[in-house]
């Protein structure tokens, strides 16, 4: 392994959006996640609802699909 070539590894603490906290091991010092396995709704079994409003209308609109036609 060459010396001098890869960058610095730190104990970091990951803070969730939901308040969550924990230690890990990163290139970074700290980390800001949206989910983490206290939140995310894979692990929690709550489903939870993602804003996505337009995606649908851009998805439509850009590839020209009608619900209508079928």
């Amino acid at each position: 392994m060459k010396t001098g070539i890869h960058p610095d590894y730190y104990q970091t603490v990951v803070s969730c959006a939901c308040g969550n906290s924990f230690i890990t091991g990163s290139t970074k010092k700290t980390l800001k996640v949206d989910v983490c396995s206290k939140c995310h709704p894979f692990f929690t079994g709550v489903r939870k609802v993602v804003d996505t409003t337009g995606r649908l209308e851009r998805f439509t609109k850009k590839y020209g699909l009608d619900k209508k036609k079928g």
